[in-house]
């Protein structure tokens, strides 16, 4: 397994360019990571990655090498995949990302049931408002609200998610009630937006009588943290867009009150992601398909 290992990290190390990176992924230290390389490189008797004080990047052997390594792997988790198959007794690790309010609201919770089913499955997950690269984070599935980028990868729908324009009582008191769509961009109305490096330029899809209109808002305070928008829309700083199931409380409570009823966001899509597989691992259709199932059951249940 020693070798298996190397060979895993090296990958890794490649794939995100870093070693530092590589051994946070796989959960070992930096030092771990270095070392295995160069245990690999003494047995190939080549030097796979060029290492100056600042970057790294492979040799043209490591380059050869990498292709290689993938096959290796995929073969491996192919004939795991066929044991798996033949016992019915699922097993490994699975790393799986979501957004922060679905992640701690819908999978988080689902997760020890999950795993009291299939005890010798293992969850990594990784909690995100940004966008995530399945293949570069070395991710097995990735739940998320909206359109995904990258139309290569499988999508499974799990719903259409209802989401509310809302602010605290405080900022109504304050800035008024927002009329229409228009009245967001032009009577100054603060919106809290949601933001990260890459992030696409921000309009909020308001639903009106002639159709969806794209209302173009801006506001003095942006996050990569979803809940950190709540917090501060609750603390009265401006009007929030987010889906209904994870202010459903705030809602109910009148901590926040919707605007623009009448012009309605968008739903957003939840779905899941994940790649194409020549054969598709038992445990990730087998957690894919207890989480869609969750979720949906969930969502159901809640106002």
């Amino acid at each position: 397994m020693a070798y298996l290992d190397n060979i895993r990290t090296f990958v890794r190390v490649y794939e995100l360019g870093s070693m530092s990176a590589a051994a946070r992924d796989q959960r070992i230290s930096a030092a771990v990571a270095s070392s295995r390389i160069a245990h690999l490189e003494d047995h190939l008797n080549v030097r796979l990655f060029q290492r100056t004080t600042r970057m790294l990047h492979p040799t043209e052997q490591g380059n050869l090498f990498y292709h290689g390594a993938q096959k290796i792997l995929e073969a491996v988790q192919d004939a795991e995949t066929e044991i798996s198959n033949v016992t019915r007794t699922p097993r490994g690790t699975l790393h799986v990302a979501a957004p922060l309010g679905m992640g701690q609201r819908l999978i988080a919770p689902a997760i020890p049931p999950f795993t009291a089913q299939y005890p010798l499955i293992n969850i990594r997950l990784r909690l995100s408002d940004r966008r995530l690269d399945l293949a570069a984070e070395g991710l097995d599935a990735a739940f998320f609200l909206g359109l995904p980028e990258d139309s290569t990868l499988r999508i499974r729908k799990i719903a259409d998610c209802p989401r509310v324009l809302c602010a605290a009582p405080e900022y109504i008191a304050r800035k008024g009630t927002p009329q229409t769509a228009e009245s967001l961009r032009d009577d100054g109305h603060d919106c809290l937006n949601l933001r990260y490096p890459g992030a696409p330029e921000f309009q909020w899809p308001l639903q009106k009588a002639d159709g969806v209109k794209r209302v173009a808002v801006t506001g003095p305070f942006e996050s990569d943290h979803g809940d950190v928008l709540t917090a501060w829309a609750l603390a009265g700083h401006g009007i929030i867009l987010k889906p209904a199931f994870e202010i459903a409380d705030h809602l109910a409570s009148g901590r926040l009150i919707p605007v623009l009823e009448h012009e309605p966001p968008l739903p957003v899509q939840m779905a899941c992601l994940y790649a194409h597989r020549r054969r598709q691992d038992p445990k990730a259709r087998l957690f894919v398909d207890f989480m869609v199932a969750h979720c949906r059951e969930a969502l159901a249940e809640r106002p």
